[in-house]
């Protein structure tokens, strides 16, 4: 029995490993996958389509382990953050595609953990960041601010899409913190199809008022995009969003957002390998120091933790 303690341990921390993972690399090459599928099909549509076919297979696997059921109270939540986290986060992301290259959108989208940060910290009973922590986040942004500052080796930057991108950064941030310390499911699961079915749905009716339905060709619609559509579905909704909802009840926000530093790393190698995006001296440069504001985050985040519970609600 003085045993069971310790095998537990590793195996907590393999499935947090793995849920990173999954954020870092998975949610990384979405990028480049959104940037391929609203080439022929219309971002709200598309968004939506995706998340709500998500969102009912997760719910239709809940209901096979018979896992129990949501109050009126819980729904309301879910439609709440699908609204946050789907409908206006994601519904940017992929609307701002149509105009600003994928590593550009991860590279803005960096900006989540220090919106996670301050919105963290101005809460009713948020916790302030510790001086490590802000210099890691710090560090990030410089990366990114080296990455787009005009110049040789810069990027031409879409007013109108990098200001999407902008507050997709924000509504995600407010979302995530509320998902947190809303009344949910305590199934991580069934939580995270509540959400993905509410947001789609969202999504739909904003594509709806956009007249995207109306407009919509399908003999347009190419290969490349569906294809794209799918491996949004899998690695990005079942597989990477599963992971983030882990994190957020096992992580503090500030671990669990950065995603965001890695993300643009790997969004900018598979747009110059796919896409022949430009990798220049500076966006390399740029990228080692948000790697290493991700590590400073990681190190002193996670040594500040250990004299704390850790957040879980499964």
């Amino acid at each position: 029995m003085s045993h069971a303690p310790a095998s537990a341990a590793p195996s907590s921390r393999t499935r947090l490993v793995l849920a990173f993972l999954a954020v870092y690399v998975l949610w990384g090459s979405t990028y480049v996958a959104i940037r391929h599928a609203v080439e022929t099909l219309p971002p709200f549509l598309m968004a939506g389509t995706r998340f709500v076919t998500a969102g009912v297979l997760v719910l239709a696997w809940c209901r096979l382990r018979g896992e129990g059921g949501a109050s009126a109270r819980q729904w309301r939540n879910a439609a709440i953050a699908g609204a946050f986290l789907m409908m206006v986060s994601n519904g940017l992301v992929c609307w701002a595609e149509q105009r600003v290259d994928s590593s550009l959108a991860a590279l803005l989208v960096a900006t989540v953990p220090l919106w996670m940060m301050l919105l963290d910290w101005i809460r009713s009973g948020g916790a302030r960041p510790s001086a490590w922590t802000a210099i890691g986040v710090t560090v990030g942004i410089g990366g990114v601010v080296l990455l787009v500052w005009p110049g040789e080796g810069g990027v031409n930057v879409d007013v109108f899409g990098a200001l999407a991108l902008v507050c997709a950064t924000l509504s995600w941030s407010v979302g995530s913190l509320f998902t947190r310390t809303a009344d949910l499911p305590r199934s991580m699961m069934l939580a995270t199809g509540m959400q993905m079915l509410c947001g789609g749905v969202l999504q739909l009716a904003v594509a709806a008022v956009r007249g995207e339905f109306s407009t919509f060709d399908a003999s347009r619609v190419t290969f490349d995009s569906v294809a794209s559509l799918v491996y949004l579905l899998v690695a990005g909704s079942l597989i990477g969003f599963t992971a983030y909802v882990y994190l957020l009840r096992h992580t503090t926000p500030a671990r669990a957002a950065t995603y965001a530093f890695v993300n643009p790393i790997v969004a900018m190698i598979l747009g110059a390998w796919l896409d022949g995006d430009p990798l220049t001296p500076r966006r390399v440069g740029g990228a080692a120091v948000i790697v290493l504001g991700v590590l400073l985050v990681i190190a002193f985040r996670a040594r500040a933790s250990r004299a704390s519970a850790p957040l879980a609600r499964t």
